[in-house]
């Protein structure tokens, strides 16, 4: 027994010496304590009141348009400060040291993509204007974070404007698949959560009415970095917008002003090209251009990882640049990305002016500016002008050449320079039928049936999307199947619950039909439900779980975005799963299809690639709980004499990150609903409806 006792003391001397030995080598790498307290005296250079209404939503008014942006972002981070320091620590690399090891790869990709030495060179070029909001915003997360100093991680302090600046430039590149292709290249399962979204705009000719009508309708996940905040900003220097707001964006991404909206969805151009390089076999720091060896650029990423409770580990990896662009080391070899928008810094200077844009042509020069290579925009104003932007960057490339697939990365003629301009980028103004839309669709279907885009117009360098989603096709039977539009046909249209005859879904019910059952009696029972389904996702539909959970296993297979499966098989699977959970292969899709949020447990409508669209991860209980989708949600319009109005919702409130706040998920009944509440815009709507009233650091109730 005593040798046993000898060598549990020996080996508890070994775990602390080494826990030790942990601890003493990354003294070096601790950040060191921030001095709070002139990030707390630098509120008082900020005029800003903020006030609430029964939702939670803040209305921001500040003397100067700084004081606005000061006061967003105090309102933002008493609602989701968790958030907002989620990205500022991911934007500088330095997520891992809190998250651990799995936030690794995303610290490392900061210095791959050059993230620091793009805002570095880029961020004094930015007019004063827009340093000026960069800054007041990062001061009133600072000020918010320095007043509650128990929610802060090492490390943070002092946020700067380059840091929010920074988050435009690690972002904007993940939208169009940037994140992906990283992915591929080193063989890692895909991203699951969707990058959809619906967006309509409906000029006075097409409405019943006479109205201008914009349907601002991004689908996101629910929560985390890229989630949805709603605020009212307004600025006595003339800053007034009303819309959604990312974690650590201080400008209105999608939503209008008093004179004009826009809604965004993502688009999938062909805006990256892989390379594959040639290696010295003598010498592994050169790859072959134009016959001749050529060094590799070489950096170094510094990685702080958490281990467990305070013990951190530093590690080292090196960087590579090609003439390319950044060089990634895979089990296959070494590639060399390049792709649009690198080295790009100007993303906050493009939003700005679109945040301040009155009139059309101000509107199209903020997008001329081309700061932001991708995402389409539909656009709608008080004029009555509507258009819909394919916006991206899209590169000078040589005419001729496969640009989809791998590139030989030794000639330097492939590596292109350079964009074709705006005038260039596949765009739709004031089309004859008084409709655009976009649903992640083809550009060449973005209005009415014969009133589009001419795709030769064109080029395949340019790698413009051709393939239509379900909602695209329910757009084209649905708005643009109507002549004359009404406001409550707007609503409806938007909240279709159906996939269509010509949808993915439509041909994976035809293949569960040509099945042969044999003497399965679940199968022929099952096949015999999804023969009378008609395709709709309300929540009393009892084909809906059956068909939905059997053709998103197939499809998702298809696309890469999951195993690939038989028909036959993720029907049976399906089968399996409902009876276990349900007792039953035909629930009613309510009980499948859920909304959750704290306590609230509710069935909601819609589905994968629906108008209404709901994206549900399976859970222990067999249900689904809605992980994306729809968001905020908001209707705008200006009548025939240009008065505006408009209308939102959220999918669970404005408590973002706060489960002790009354609006963690007070707007969840309502989203469930399909409803929606008055946007509060102007200072005569908000009259009489403010519950609280208070300037950051003196929060009080409202008299």
């Amino acid at each position: 027994m005593k040798w046993i006792i000898r060598g549990l003391g020996a080996l508890l001397a070994l775990v602390v010496i080494a826990a030790t030995t942990v601890l003493l080598l990354d003294v070096p790498n601790r950040p060191a304590r921030p001095d709070l307290a002139p990030l707390i005296a630098r509120a008082d250079q900020y005029d800003v009141r903020i006030r609430r209404d029964r939702w939670g939503v803040p209305h921001i008014l500040g003397r100067r348009d700084a004081d606005a942006a000061f006061g967003l972002a105090f309102a933002h981070s008493e609602d989701d400060f968790p958030t907002i320091q989620q990205v500022a620590l991911a934007t500088r690399g330095a997520l891992a040291a809190e998250e651990g090891l799995a936030a690794a790869p995303g610290d490392y990709i900061v210095s791959l993509l050059e993230v620091w030495n793009t805002v570095d060179a880029g961020y004094p070029a930015l007019p004063a204007d827009v340093r000026a909001v960069l800054e007041a915003y990062a001061d009133g997360v600072n000020y918010y974070a320095a007043t509650h100093p128990g929610e802060v991680a090492p490390g943070l302090l002092p946020l700067t404007g380059k840091d929010i600046a920074a988050g435009f430039v690690f972002k904007t590149p993940f939208f169009y698949g940037l994140d992906g292709e990283l992915r591929r290249l080193n063989e890692l399962a895909p991203d699951p959560l969707p990058k959809g979204s619906n967006g309509v705009a409906v000029a006075p000719a097409r409405s019943a009415d006479g109205a201008t009508r914009l349907l601002v309708n991004s689908h996101q996940p629910y929560t985390g970095p890229v989630a949805w905040y709603e605020a009212v900003v307004q600025s006595g220097e003339g800053w007034h917008v009303a819309g959604g707001f990312f974690p650590g964006a201080p400008f209105m991404l999608h939503g209008h002003n008093a004179h004009l909206g826009w809604a965004n969805t993502v688009n999938n151009p062909d805006l990256i090209d892989v390379y594959r390089l040639v290696i010295n076999p003598d010498n592994a720091g050169q790859y072959r251009l134009d016959g001749r060896w050529k060094a590799f650029e070489r950096g170094e990423a510094k990685l702080r990882v958490k281990l467990w409770g305070p013990f951190r580990w530093t590690v080292t990896r090196p960087v590579l640049r090609s003439v390319h662009g950044p060089v990634l080391e895979t089990k296959s070899g070494l590639y060399a990305l390049r792709y649009a928008g690198m080295g790009e810094a100007r993303q906050p200077l493009q939003y700005w002016r679109l945040n301040r844009a009155t009139n059309l042509a101000q509107w199209q020069a903020a997008m001329a500016l081309q700061a932001l290579p991708s995402i389409n925009y539909i656009y709608a104003d008080k004029a009555g002008n509507i258009g819909y932007v394919y916006n991206g960057l899209f590169p000078n490339r040589r005419e001729g050449v496969d640009w989809s697939g791998v590139l030989p990365g030794d000639r330097s003629d492939l590596v292109w320079q350079g964009y074709r301009p705006f005038d260039q980028v596949p765009q739709l103004w004031n089309p004859k039928s008084g409709l655009v839309f976009n649903a992640n669709n083809t550009p060449y279907q973005s209005t009415a049936l014969g009133d589009g885009m001419d795709p030769a117009a064109y080029p395949a360098s340019m790698g413009v999307q051709t393939n239509m989603t379900n909602r695209a096709w329910r757009l084209t039977e649905t708005y643009a199947a109507d002549p004359a539009i009404s406001g409550e046909a707007f609503r409806a249209y938007k909240y279709d619950l159906a996939y269509s005859r010509k949808s993915e879904l439509a041909g994976v019910m035809a293949d569960i039909a040509a099945l042969d059952a044999g003497s399965d009696a679940d199968l022929k029972a099952a096949r015999a439900l999804l023969a009378g389904w008609n395709l709709r996702t309300d929540r009393d539909n009892r084909a809906a779980a059956l068909g939905v959970t059997t053709a998103v296993a197939v499809i998702n297979g298809r696309t890469g975005d999951g195993p690939r499966v038989s028909v036959r098989d993720a029907l049976t699977t399906a089968i399996r799963s409902l009876k276990t959970g349900f007792g039953r292969i035909d629930p009613t899709w309510g009980e499948v299809n859920r909304l959750r949020r704290g306590d609230v447990d509710l069935p909601i409508d819609g589905g994968p690639d629906i108008l209404r669209a709901v994206y549900g991860a399976p859970q222990k209980d067999r249900r689904l709980t809605g992980v994306a989708g729809d968001t905020y949600i908001m209707f705008v319009s200006w009548d025939r004499a240009g008065n505006l109005s408009s209308e939102s919702i959220h999918q669970f409130g404005s408590g973002a990150e706060r489960p002790t706040s009354k609006h963690y998920a007070d707007q969840a009944p309502l989203f469930a609903a399909m409803k929606t509440r008055p946007v509060l815009f102007t200072e005569a709507q908000l009259a009489g409806k403010v519950v609280e009233d208070y300037r950051p650091g003196q929060r009080r109730k409202a008299p």
